[in-house]
């Protein structure tokens, strides 16, 4: 009797690691240079995926896809600014020759520009529509531009699977941050556009959804929740208030949903906007 429920355990464990594995599978990254796309690239590479990055600096791709084959991963760069549609074309061309399909595009490219923000000490009309614009352009036609241009690649083995990147800043218009509010609500809306586009004219197994990160440490936030000595800024502090785990976001915190997202677990989930936040938006603030 113990051996019997010994391999049904093993068995049952067998089919669970199957069901969230990402192994072999071809999955392209935008924007994996950063903290956080760094560590979703080595996550996946360690999972046993062919990590295929695209970015626009040679140095930063170089280093990244040499520490995943050093740590025994499959990993290649490819040079592109992904809101050049020509240049991701190309490179798309590139990957099709090599690899003739893909299964995965993770979109993490984005960011946001000191004047697309309104500070504590400005009113809107200090506003650069410039440099919203060019952040609109950045998170926006940066992640539509990939899927565009890599689709058809998917549809090449007749499965394809999209996770975008939004925000918090989406989900709850916060101050300041207006062209990155606007251009991360606007992933949203792509996001569950291109869910019910593919899976009506493609068929149930493409599937787009989309990962809403809480407060992470990075380097394009650093200066607005932390001083220069490590403490936090006023802003900080709300937000650490009206985050109920009491703390920021880690990098490996979003691998788990990331896993479960690229994986044969989630295959009836599409549409989807996922808040990883520590419970930041469910928390009303009483």
């Amino acid at each position: 009797m113990l051996l019997q429920r010994q391999k049904l355990l093993w068995l049952s464990q067998r089919m669970m690691k199957g069901m969230f594995s990402v192994k072999n599978k071809k999955i392209v990254i935008t924007g994996a240079t950063g903290v956080l796309g760094e560590s979703m690239a080595k996550h996946l590479a360690n999972e046993g995926a062919q990590v295929l990055i695209i970015g626009r600096t040679p140095d930063k791709i170089n280093a990244l896809v040499e520490s995943i084959r050093v740590s025994g991963g499959q990993a290649e760069g490819f040079i592109a600014d992904v809101t050049d549609e020509n240049q991701v074309e190309s490179v798309a061309s590139q990957i099709g020759q090599k690899h003739v399909y893909i299964d995965i595009l993770v979109n993490l490219a984005g960011g946001n520009m000191p004047q697309a923000i309104v500070g504590p000490e400005q009113v809107l009309s200090d506003l650069s529509v410039e440099a919203v614009s060019k952040v609109m352009d950045l998170n926006y036609k940066g992640t539509l531009v990939p899927i565009k241009c890599l689709f058809p690649l998917m549809l090449e083995s007749k499965a394809g699977n999209i996770i975008n990147i939004s925000s918090m800043a989406a989900i709850r218009p916060m101050t300041r941050v207006v062209g990155y509010a606007s251009a991360k609500a606007a992933i949203d809306n792509l996001t569950k556009w291109l869910a019910v586009e593919f899976a009506q004219k493609h068929g149930e197994n493409f599937r787009v959804n989309a990962i809403a990160p809480g407060f992470f440490l990075t380097e394009q936030n650093r200066n607005l929740l932390t001083k220069t000595d490590g403490s936090l800024t006023d802003r900080g502090l709300k937000i650490i208030g009206h985050t109920p785990m009491d703390r920021f976001g880690k990098p490996e915190d979003l691998l788990g949903v990331l896993q479960w997202l690229c994986s044969d677990a989630s295959k009836f989930v599409t549409g989807t906007i996922i808040p990883i936040d520590g419970g930041f938006s469910a928390y009303s603030g009483v």
